[in-house]
């Protein structure tokens, strides 16, 4: 929108920053009270924040209170607008323009201010490129600094990490999706990126932004280093041109170069456990099949109580280790945890107090900053000795590790007690956060302000003794200053010096003389004491920053002692055992249990008669050996939550934590797939079918004789004789003819793939036991060697409610098709045809007449 030919000098200023800010950002330009909008800013604030749009002098106009913007910021962001801030810069003075400037532009992917972020979730900002050589990313957290890069060869094997960091906004080089479709070694990445990417906050930049060489200087000059070699990065690592991207970004929205920001760490595939974004959906472990955390694996095993230490176990949980010391020493310390319950019991508590220190650095570093931010800061101070203190009494070198990295800040912790007041407001501007006693001369100038107070108390009451006028009140307003209150009932009784200042609705106000040379005098000592407050302020703030990195350490320390203390506690209350990890081919559970369906049946429990305790079941599964387990069974007998818990307990051992069993040995997974569930894709073309497929065809393409693959009902969105073809051929390709072959439970309604154990070596049948009595069935959530026989499929619509004469029908053409059954006689003419491939020939469909 053009400005009009003639500009007032504040217009004039607001379009100087409209210009300089990116297009389509929504600017909030303070006057006053007030963040206001013009123009088409205007009218699209109107819109999506609800306020009421306006008009002056021909120009659309629409505002939001200053002290209320925070909520205003979040709903923009919310809706994916980007919003620029102008703010004033000095206290406004008559007949003078005030002085404003661009402070932040906030986009979903920037925004550090606390009301804006989740506090247990990480806020990431992704920047991605691609070449022949592969995918290059980089990702930051600007409200805590963690700041990583990656480059694949195989550009899906970094898909199921950005799956699980769900980053808020993506940075990608102009024209990157018609350039990205010609270039080869991205045809297997590219349709998981477009689900991906759908529905994300995205924003285009000049693809000269993602250059390697310009990014690794902008990168060293972020982290205030000459190279960085110290990180492991070399200069020509291809994820630096991202990484640039990320820092220009930061930096432009910032209107300042991130401050906070200490190292760089390269995420590789190959170190840690790989799972894809079919197996993050269909094992609900960040999200359920409803869109919440509730019923989640995350949920279930966060016994954390610091914000840093919930986002420390998102990452753990994002990426599961492939080191064996690491998790070792996570299932040691755990150990040592649990032989004194006592004294973890103390260590949570004292959790409590931890303040989120990560995201508080960030915010004082990056000039946002507010007296509770440094209280938070001293509360956990004052913890830090305790804690030390209770991790001394542990005789473990695990926790002596900790201990021994847990720092402690006296000096600054003494100073912070004493600066500041005990309770603290929110924003700078209403003062009050230095403590008396800290400095000699805002003690005096508060003794002033003090005494004016009192003064304006005395004036107040003498008032209104010598008025009649009981309901008289001094008040102060920003605009008008001290004046007397009186309500329009009482008017006829102001005497005749009072001058009229100000009319209200329902009253008017008045000075007089002395009130308003007693004005000036107060309003010089508050201005003169915020000033000293906001002095003494900053610095301490820059006293805290010189020990930013040592506080950042202390932070990281925290965060896993909160983590692994949690998970102690959950091993105690639900008897869960430490795994036994290393790199054999082996994968042997005892008694296990499905964490989520435990945690559900237990909470279930309390108050309710007949509540019944969740079955273990045993498990044995190995890549050279017993490497695919057949399971055959009913439904709703437990085959899927059988397979899913396998596969819950293998994660939850390579994130650290112990596990729902009675024991488990655990040769190291590469890689978790998982095809189970229905879940359609019908608004992007494809059916419960092709879902299934593709799900299929990638475990097919890449899991390993280290991976585990769990399978449910492969073949079931097609014909009969097609889905028993399918997913015979597909055991057979797991089993393969080599010497091993991926760790993998396959659940099937198809009873004739039981005849693969006499035909493949490796494969083993089990199915989950059931009893007959009176013609019912009872589900005994028992999974046995053996295959089933028969589905009780009818039984299973009889619990689920048929009518009783769509049953019977059912059990008539039942026996039909049993005393002609065509697809055991094509069974048996495939084993004898094919060689020893088990190739099944085509036929036309069941004939149910």
């Amino acid at each position: 929108m053009e400005p009009a030919p003639k500009l007032t000098p504040m217009m004039q200023q607001y379009w100087e920053v409209k210009k300089a800010i990116p297009v389509g950002a929504l600017l909030m330009f303070r006057m006053g009270d007030f963040y206001e909008m013009f123009g088409e800013d205007a009218e699209l604030g109107s819109r999506i924040l609800g306020v009421t749009l306006t008009q002056r002098g021909g120009m659309a106009m629409a505002g939001v209170p200053y002290h209320a913007v925070d909520a205003y910021l979040a709903r923009a962001l919310g809706a994916g607008v980007k919003v620029a801030i102008c703010d004033q810069m000095e206290t406004p003075k008559p007949g003078q323009l005030v002085r404003r400037q661009l402070t932040r532009i906030l986009t979903p992917g920037t925004t550090i201010e606390d009301n804006q972020l989740q506090a247990s979730r990480n806020h990431f900002l992704l920047a991605l490129d691609a070449d022949k050589r592969g995918l290059h990313a980089a990702w930051l957290d600007l409200s805590t600094g963690e700041f990583q890069v990656s480059t694949e060869t195989s550009p899906a094997n970094l898909l199921p990490l950005l799956t699980a960091l769900d980053p808020k906004e993506l940075l990608l080089p102009a024209g990157s999706t018609e350039r990205w479709a010609t270039l080869p070694i991205l045809a297997g990445f590219l349709p998981g990126w477009q689900a991906f990417a759908q529905g994300r906050s995205r924003t285009d930049l000049d693809p000269w932004r993602f250059e390697p060489s310009s990014g690794g200087q902008l990168v060293a000059k972020a982290l205030n280093v000459h190279s960085l070699d110290g990180f492991g990065i070399l200069p020509d690592h291809p994820a630096l041109g991202p990484a640039g991207a990320l820092i220009h970004y930061a930096t432009e929205t910032l209107c300042a170069r991130p401050a906070n920001l200490r190292t760089l760490r390269e995420y590789r595939s190959s170190k840690a456990l790989l799972l894809d974004p079919a197996t993050l959906r269909n094992l609900e472990i960040f999200t359920s099949s409803s869109g919440s955390r509730i019923g989640t694996l995350i949920e279930t095993v966060d016994g954390t109580a610091t914000p840093a230490g919930a986002r420390l176990l998102e990452t753990w949980l994002a990426a599961p280790s492939l080191d064996l010391e690491e998790l070792r020493g996570r299932h040691a310390t755990i150990g040592a945890f649990l032989e004194a319950p006592g004294a973890v019991g103390e260590l949570r508590e004292l959790m409590r107090g931890v303040r989120d220190i990560p995201r508080i650095l960030g915010r004082l570093q990056n000039r946002l900053r507010n007296p509770r931010e440094l209280g938070g800061l001293r509360d956990t101070l004052r913890v830090i000795p305790d804690l030390r203190s209770v991790l001394t009494t542990f005789d473990h070198p695990a926790v002596s590790n900790l201990g021994g990295r847990l720092r402690e800040f006296p000096e600054l912790a003494d100073l912070l007690t004493r600066a500041l007041a005990e309770e603290l407001p929110g924003k700078l501007e209403d003062g009050g956060y230095i403590g008396d006693g800290h400095d000699e001369e805002l003690d005096r100038l508060r003794g002033l302000t003090r005494g004016n107070q009192a003064w304006l108390t005395e004036l107040e009451r003498s008032e209104q003794a010598r008025t009649g006028i009981k309901n008289l009140k001094i008040k102060y307003s920003g605009a008008f200053g001290y004046a007397i209150e009186i309500s329009k009932s009482n008017l006829h009784n102001v005497p005749p010096e009072y001058i009229r200042r100000q009319t209200l609705v329902n009253a008017e106000r008045f000075i007089t003389e002395d009130l308003k040379k007693k004005e000036t005098e107060i309003l010089h000592a508050d201005e003169r004491a915020l000033a000293r407050e906001q002095t003494l302020f900053q610095e301490l703030v820059s006293t805290v920053l010189l020990d930013a990195a040592p506080l950042a350490e202390a932070a990281r320390v925290l965060a896993e002692i909160d983590v692994l203390a949690g998970w102690a506690n959950l091993a105690r209350l639900n008897h869960w055992c430490r795994p036994e990890v290393d790199d054999s081919d082996e994968l042997i559970i005892e008694e296990g249990r499905h964490p989520v369906v435990e945690q559900r049946l237990r909470k279930d429990a309390h108050g309710l008669a007949g509540s019944t305790s969740f079955v273990p079941n045993d498990t044995t599964l190995v890549a050279s050996d017993e490497q695919i387990a057949l399971i055959t069974g009913p439904n709703m007998a437990g085959k899927s939550t059988y397979i899913r818990q396998v596969a819950l307990i293998v994660i939850l051992a390579q994130t650290g934590c112990w596990v729902p069993a009675k024991r488990l040995k655990l040769g190291l997974v590469d890689r978790v797939f998982s095809r189970v569930g229905a879940s359609d894709e019908l608004a992007r073309g494809n059916s419960t079918f092709m879902v299934e497929m593709n799900e299929t065809a990638n475990i097919l393409h890449h899991a390993t004789a280290r991976s585990l693959v769990i399978l449910d009902e492969i073949g079931r969105g097609t014909s009969t004789y097609d889905g028993l073809s399918i997913a015979w051929a597909v055991v057979e390709h797991l089993h393969g003819s080599g010497a091993s072959g991926a760790r993998t439970l396959f659940a099937t309604h198809y009873h004739e793939l039981t005849q693969l154990e006499k035909r493949l070596p490796r494969v083993r049948n089990h199915c989950v036991a059931v009893k007959e009595w009176n013609d019912e069935i009872i589900f005994v959530r028992q999974v046995i060697r053996g295959a089933a026989d028969r589905s009780y499929g009818i039984h299973v619509a009889r619990l689920a409610g048929l009518p009783d004469s769509v049953v019977e029908r059912a059990k008539v053409i039942l026996a039909k098709l049993e005393a002609d059954d065509s697809s055991h006689n094509l069974l048996r003419l495939a084993l004898r045809r094919g060689k020893g491939s088990g190739e099944i020939p085509e036929s036309p469909q069941l004939s149910l007449f």
